[in-house]
């Protein structure tokens, strides 16, 4: 292998070195990301089963005075 053809293929393996520490980069950002949103989700998801709980019990009671 020539000396051109080794500085070549060094170059070529530190581009690539270099592109994947970039993408690795950036596949822990958008995972980072969304474990947040899911995160936000679940906080939301729990919030709406409370509102929604608390409008059956609003609507058990509003039923029982109806019905005595």
């Amino acid at each position: 292998m020539s000396k051109t053809e080794c500085k070549a293929a060094k170059d070529m393996k530190e581009a690539m070195e270099e592109t994947m520490q970039r993408l690795q980069g950036h596949f822990q950002e958008i995972s980072e990301h969304l474990e947040s949103q899911i995160d936000e989700m679940g906080t939301l998801i729990d919030h709406f089963e409370k509102d929604v709980a608390e409008l059956m019990t609003q609507a058990g009671m509003e039923e029982q005075a109806i019905s005595k």
